[in-house]
C-alpha cells in the first residue's frame, strides 16, 4: 500500500548571495513518519525548515505541503503545520491558559475551544498546570518546551516539526519528551532536527543528513549501517605473542583488516579485526588460530553507531580505521611481551 506524502521537497535552493545555504535538495516525508533531520552546524538545515514552514522564501524549487505549495497557498500549507523552532515564542508573563488561547486565536482555530486545549494538554502532560493558571516564567525549560509543543499542536496539524526540542533539559525530561515524541508520531509526520543523534535512533524511522545544503542520505534507522558500505568489524581476543598472532590473522584470505587494541587479560590480547562485508570470517578464523595454537577466547561484533554514519557522511577527511572509536595503537617489541602507546602516523 502506498503511503501518503505529506512533504515534498524538489530541487530546493536558497542562495544568500553567491552563497548555496541549501543548493538542489529534494526528499519526501510520508504519513505518520517520524524522521530525524541531521546535519552538522551551517549545513542548511534551519534553513530548509524554514522554507517548509513558509518563514523563508525559496531561491527555486518547491515545497508541497499535502498536495499545497507553500508559496502559492502558504496559509492553507501554514495549517497543516506545527512548528516548534528551537527558541520556544512563549510569553513568559502569560499563563498557560492564556497563551494558547491566544495561540488558538492567532491560528484561526475552528475546533472546539475548551475541548480541543484540553485535550492537547493531556496529550503533552501539563493539564494540571492549564487548569490551575500558572505563569509559563515559573515552569521549568521541560514544561516550557511542553508549552511549546502544544502550542505546536493548536489547530492539529497534520505535520509537526521540532527543532532541538530536548536541548537544555534533564535527563527526566529528555525521556519524557522522547516519549511525547513517539506518541505524536501515531497521528502526525513528524520531522525532529537534532545533535543528539541517540535521541534520533530513540525516536526516528528514517534519517535524513544534509551537508553543505545537498542531501548526503536518506535511508531507514534499521538500515542505516549499509551507508557505510562498511566492512565486518570484530573484537577478538587471542593467547599468543601479538606479532605472531597479527602475521597470522594477516594470512587470512577473509580479513581485511587486523591490528592490535591491547587491553592485556593474563597471556591474551584484543585485536580488532575486519572483513569484506557479508563475509563470516568466524570459522576460518577459529581453525586458523587453532592450527597455530593459538587459542581464541572471545569473538563479538563491533557495532557501528550512528555517529560513525553521521561522521562519515559530513566529513570526508573520515577513515574507516578512525571510525575504530579512537582506540589507540601500539607498537609491539620483539623483546618483550609488553606493548606501549605509540601515536597513529596515519
Amino acid at each position: 500500500m502506498t503511503t501518503q506524502t505529506m512533504i515534498e521537497v524538489k530541487n530546493l535552493v536558497k542562495r544568500f548571495g553567491s552563497k548555496y545555504a541549501v543548493d538542489d535538495l529534494s526528499f519526501s516525508v510520508g504519513k505518520s513518519e517520524i524522521v530525524g533531520f541531521l546535519g552538522p552546524n551551517g549545513a542548511g538545515k534551519s534553513t530548509t525548515m524554514n522554507m517548509i514552514t513558509g518563514y523563508l522564501s525559496s531561491t527555486s524549487g518547491t515545497v508541497e505541503i499535502c498536495g499545497v505549495d507553500i508559496l502559492d497557498d502558504p496559509m492553507g500549507a501554514k495549517r497543516m503545520i506545527g512548528y516548534l523552532p528551537e527558541q520556544p515564542p512563549l510569553y513568559p508573563d502569560m499563563t498557560i491558559r492564556e497563551y494558547l488561547n491566544f495561540v488558538y486565536d492567532l491560528k484561526g482555530c475552528t475546533l472546539n475551544r475548551k475541548k480541543h486545549l484540553e485535550e492537547i494538554c493531556q496529550v503533552v502532560k501539563i493539564f494540571d498546570d492549564y487548569k490551575r493558571g500558572r505563569l509559563i516564567k515559573n515552569l521549568s525549560k521541560g514544561y516550557k518546551q511542553r508549552v511549546g509543543i502544544a502550542e505546536a499542536l493548536v489547530g492539529n496539524p497534520q505535520i509537526i516539526i521540532l527543532d532541538e526540542p530536548t536541548i537544555g533539559l534533564d535527563p527526566k525530561e529528555i525521556i519524557e519528551i522522547r516519549s511525547l515524541i513517539r506518541a505524536l508520531g501515531e497521528n502526525h509526520t513528524v520531522i525532529l532536527s537534532t545533535h543528539i543523534l541517540s535521541e534520533v535512533q530513540a525516536v526516528c524511522s528514517r534519517i535524513l543528513i544534509i551537508n553543505s545544503g545537498k542531501l548526503v542520505a536518506d535511508e531507514k534507522i534499521e538500515n542505516a549501517v549499509n551507508l557505510l558500505g562498511t566492512n565486518r568489524r570484530l573484537d577478538a581476543r587471542i593467547c599468543g605473542v601479538q606479532r605472531d598472532v597479527l602475521r597470522v590473522l594477516r594470512s587470512v584470505p577473509e580479513i581485511t583488516y587486523a591490528d592490535l587494541i591491547g587491553e592485556r587479560e593474563g597471556d591474551s590480547y584484543l585485536y580488532s579485526i575486519e572483513s569484506s562485508a557479508g563475509v563470516d570470517i568466524r570459522k576460518s578464523l577459529f581453525n586458523t588460530l587453532a592450527e597455530n595454537n593459538m587459542p581464541l577466547i572471545g569473538l563479538s561484533e563491533q557495532n557501528t553507531s550512528l555517529e560513525d554514519i553521521f561522521i562519515s557522511l559530513v566529513d570526508k577527511k573520515y577513515s574507516a580505521k578512525e571510525s575504530k572509536a579512537a582506540r589507540p595503537r601500539y607498537e609491539i617489541k620483539t623483546d618483550t611481551p609488553e606493548y606501549q602507546t605509540k601515536e597513529d602516523e596515519d
